[in-house]
């Protein structure tokens, strides 16, 4: 009896013993950013390419923690933050406080994970075109009429500058499929040789933008999440296949910042912001988010932030807080709706999950069940998404459509705008008058948005001496001729005549039977003047 208790105690042990030693296994691998002070005179290629710093203490320290690599990351023009890997069975608390007792960084932080904030499904039902999100007329299951961003009247004023810069940072994208036909960006200042002919630290980065998951030219989705939110944001319109993004013409930079398996390091997500501010992005979409705040992270939003430059971020679907780096003040914080203008809680896939919520929201927009492209195939439309990864991309979509009018907008004058434009009281009780914490400022609308926009742009009419007011206008417009005789053409958007009067003393014009949209007034052979149709 003795002899098989001391048998099943050693099993025990041994099952103990090797569970641990797994355990142990899992943990030993570790990342830390660290940013050097400013005084520190960095050499980024010695570092990198023999896991070594030029001091001696630093070196010992690197060594006694089994530094496996050192690798540049963040803004790394400045040269002076690095991801380093190591293997140690010290807690981060202990390896962080011993580089930060060295006094020689600004910062020393974990390099923590994320998530890309969206699922997928694949229905049984046979294909069709239901985008319930860009005009909602009650068709769709559960839904409300018109509870959708009104993108075919926003697509009457703009569809948006070919020449405009999208940077999607997500899992890549499937660079060849057709909704993406002659849309992705290209670095032309790059040539491809093996070399970083344009010095901006990529080599050979052509071809779209970069894999910083894998720190390669390649940025090709392998999980789907990317290709599904960059259709939202970016798909071609009006092309007789698939789906319609809300922008229909602007470029698209891919910047591949989670992996296979939909995570990535708050290192690859803040150098890749770097990297689309620094290449000529106008807006970023980062449909993912972390529970963990990062100064590496905080700064690269900053800096896309005083460059002009608008982040959109996705606030988690766990039905809680919202994560980060949509919590940080200088981003845009957006959570998710149903097709019945409610706050996503759940999402179909799971019942315990919801559009995060709380004092940082900004706006929502539709997020479930929402149609979406493939990644591995150019031709199967028949699967859906929901989370508030799919929700971000319509706002930031609809920011390319708002710069694409007026370049000079800001990230402030742009939330101004959008909180102007927002619908409020749309959802339940929870959606109370103003800002609430379930609904932010509101659910936008496309159309609203850019007529605000547009309106915001018409301060040439000033220069000359004829007022016209009011613009936008659902009909009338009046002018302040003084009883001049004017000699008055409207053109639309394709230099078509739509209007024209000679030699007539006028203080109203009707133009109620033109259709929505964006015209240009000439009077007396003057410089046109653009005006809007509601």
């Amino acid at each position: 009896m003795k002899k098989k208790v001391f048998v099943i105690i050693i099993i025990l042990f041994s099952i103990h013993t090797s569970i641990n030693s797994q355990i142990k296994h899992i943990l030993d691998t570790k990342q830390i950013i660290i940013k050097f002070k400013q005084e520190f005179k960095a050499n980024s290629i010695y570092y990198v390419n023999n896991k070594k710093f030029n001091d001696k203490h630093l070196n010992q320290l690197n060594k006694n923690n089994n530094v496996k690599s050192i690798k540049l990351t963040g803004n790394i023009r400045d040269k002076r933050t690095y991801a380093i890997e190591l293997k140690s069975n010290k807690s981060y608390e202990e390896i962080i406080k011993m580089y930060k007792n060295t006094g020689q960084f600004e910062y020393v932080e974990e390099n923590f994970k994320g998530e890309g904030h969206g699922n997928e499904f694949y229905p049984d039902d046979a294909y069709f075109n239901q985008q319930w999100s860009h005009n909602n007329d009650g068709s769709f299951a559960n839904s409300t009429i018109d509870a959708d961003i009104d993108s075919p009247a926003a697509w009457a004023l703009t569809q948006g500058d070919p020449n405009l810069i999208v940077a999607i940072l997500d899992s890549g994208v499937k660079l060849d499929h057709p909704e993406f036909s002659g849309r992705i960006w290209l670095n032309e200042n790059e040539i491809q040789n093996g070399t970083d002919t344009d010095s901006n630290n990529y080599i050979d980065d052509i071809n779209g933008g970069w894999d910083f998951a894998n720190n390669d030219n390649d940025p090709t989705d392998d999980h789907g999440h990317g290709t599904n939110v960059s259709g939202i944001a970016m798909a071609s319109g009006n092309n007789n296949i698939g789906y319609a993004g809300v922008n229909w013409n602007s470029k698209m930079m891919v910047c591949k910042i989670l992996d296979d398996q939909n995570s990535g390091y708050y290192s690859w997500w803040a150098e890749a912001i770097y990297y689309a501010v620094d290449n000529g992005a106008s807006v970023i979409n980062m449909s993912v988010g972390g529970n963990s705040s990062s100064t590496l992270l905080s700064e690269a939003i900053d800096y896309a932030y005083n460059n002009n430059i608008s982040v959109v971020v996705s606030t988690g679907n766990q039905n809680s807080s919202i994560q980060y780096p949509a919590k940080y003040s200088n981003s845009f914080a957006i959570g998710s709706t149903d097709p019945d203008d409610t706050r996503s809680a759940p999402f179909f896939w799971d019942s315990n999950s919801g559009s995060n919520y709380g004092p940082e929201l900004d706006f929502v927009a539709p997020g479930n069940f929402i149609y979406g492209l493939n990644h591995l195939s150019n031709t199967n439309y028949n699967y859906y998404w929901g989370g508030t990864s799919q929700a971000a991309p319509h706002v930031a979509g609809l920011i390319s459509l708002l710069i694409s009018e007026v370049p000079s907008l800001t990230p402030e004058n742009i939330r101004e705008i959008l909180i102007n434009s927002s619908e409020d009281l749309i959802g339940d009780e929870s959606d109370t008058s103003g800002f609430d914490e379930f609904y932010g400022n509101g659910r936008i609308n496309a159309y609203e948005a850019l007529l605000e926009a547009l309106a915001l742009n018409i301060s040439e009419i000033e220069e000359h001496k004829f007022e016209i007011y009011p613009n936008p206008t659902s009909g009338v417009i009046n002018l302040d001729n003084n009883g001049e005789v004017l000699n008055i053409k409207i053109y639309d958007i394709n230099g078509k005549i739509v209007f024209e009067n000679k030699n007539y003393s006028l203080q109203q014009l009707n133009i109620s039977k033109l259709n929505k949209g964006i015209y240009f007034m000439k009077i007396n052979n003057l410089d046109a003047q653009k005006i809007i149709k509601k």
